[in-house]
């Protein structure tokens, strides 16, 4: 693997592991069968995630993933034979303070992997902590360019494409429907600087004309300076990435007379209630809006998740979470054993083309117990997870609010080889 991916223990390292091990790491004696199916010590699977703060409406869809991939794989048996008990949760509350402390109790209880944290500038808040105990880290939906050369010792994954996949899309998105004097508005962090370069490279590379780009502080309650520096330039269509403040932004640009078909949006907008959010008492305002997403064209999944919590509404990054819990139950299968320090080299391996494709844990560690080599194909599209822990290549859902409200348009592949 890749310099990033250093996984040899130093005698310091190998005390920690020892030490995680007395309190519910594992101890790896099952020694890399494949999955030989024979009960032994639990794998416990804590999550980080939003439960309050600004991204709190990912959060249902996030436990309810993770909380699916496990009933799935209890269903089938367990890892290693030993069935997973509830996840152990933390808040990480879109606050990097709060998410580190959640973290270190999250480490503190034995934690065999963490799924999340969900926002990339949570997991920079985060990954320190938990990688540093060799406690292995998937996140679904962390999109941040710069996850990918972060020192994680080998230890952080990821199931979301990175932004500089998803700017490519939304560019093309844009110029496909006809506008080529775009403007680009960002929040000012790392999520709204890697996704603006992305969507700026593309339409570049396209030809299209970018009229302006600007950057805006995401506690800002007054949005003037950015919203006319945007209009003084016509651009035919803006490109808005932001999290949940971008609705106070959609209702300035709406209110300066720029049309909802002029608007484009990332993954922190899309919640079907967003009108609502603009506009309480016109949320019709959105309509003609578009926007671009990590997602899946899995509709059996979509099915299933309804099935297991129909009160769900919101899917967003949930197939990217449920194979988070997937391929990290599969690596440890892989090895044979519930500790990250043996399983963890795994991860790559039960992801790659060489290997036989199957799509459920059951049938793909049914695969490993015959000793084949598996090609782990995720509920979100092949993931292919390259020597940073990246996925190669991705599935994107094209939003939209029309006259009949919230609607998917379509979906978009898109490889980081393009």
């Amino acid at each position: 693997m890749a310099s990033k991916k250093l996984l040899g223990l130093t005698a310091a390292t190998a005390a920690l592991v020892l030490g995680l091990t007395a309190c519910g790491n594992g101890d790896g004696d099952n020694g890399g069968d494949g999955g030989s199916g024979e009960a032994g010590e639990e794998f416990n699977f804590g999550i980080l995630y939003p439960q309050t703060g600004a991204l709190a409406f990912l959060g249902p869809p996030q436990i309810t993933a993770a909380e699916y991939a496990i009933s799935e794989i209890n269903a089938a048996g367990g890892i290693l034979g030993t069935e997973v008990p509830d996840i152990t949760q933390g808040d990480e509350a879109g606050d990097a303070a709060q998410a580190n402390e959640a973290a270190n109790d999250l480490v503190s209880a034995g934690v065999n992997a963490v799924i999340g944290a969900a926002a990339s500038g949570m997991t920079q808040a985060t990954y320190d902590t938990i990688t540093a105990a060799e406690t292995v880290q998937c996140s679904g939906s962390n999109t941040a360019p710069d996850l990918t050369d972060i020192d994680d010792g080998g230890y952080y994954f990821r199931t979301a494409p990175s932004d500089l996949m998803s700017g490519p899309v939304m560019a093309r998105k844009m110029t496909d429907d006809g506008h080529f004097d775009i403007a680009i508005v960002a929040r000012a962090d790392d999520y709204g600087d890697g996704y603006l370069k992305a969507v700026e490279a593309e339409l570049d590379a396209i030809g299209a004309n970018v009229v302006a780009t600007e950057s805006y502080d995401p506690d800002a309650t007054n949005f003037d300076s950015v919203i006319n520096g945007i209009t003084s330039e016509d651009p035919d269509a803006i490109a808005l990435i932001s999290f949940e403040e971008g609705a106070q932004v959609i209702a300035e640009f709406i209110e300066a007379g720029v049309e909802g078909d002029q608007l484009y949006i990332t993954d922190g907008l899309n919640n079907p209630d967003l009108g609502e959010t603009v506009n309480e008492d016109d949320p019709e305002v959105v309509n003609g809006m578009t926007g671009v997403a990590p997602g899946a064209d899995n509709p059996d999944f979509n099915e299933g998740l309804r099935e297991f919590d129909p009160e769900l509404d919101v899917f967003q990054f949930a197939p990217q979470v449920f194979d988070c819990v997937t391929a990290i139950a599969l690596a440890a299968e892989s090895a044979g054993s519930v500790n990250a320090a043996d399983y963890v080299e795994h991860l790559p391996e039960i992801s790659r083309p060489e290997g036989t494709e199957c799509t459920s844990f059951e049938e793909c560690r049914d695969l490993l117990s015959d000793g084949e080599e598996i090609n782990f194909q995720g509920t979100s599209g092949n993931i292919d997870f390259d020597d940073n822990g990246d996925p190669t290549s991705a599935t994107f859902e094209i939003f939209h609010f029309g006259d009949d409200g919230y609607e998917t348009l379509g979906y978009e592949e898109y490889s980081a080889e393009e």
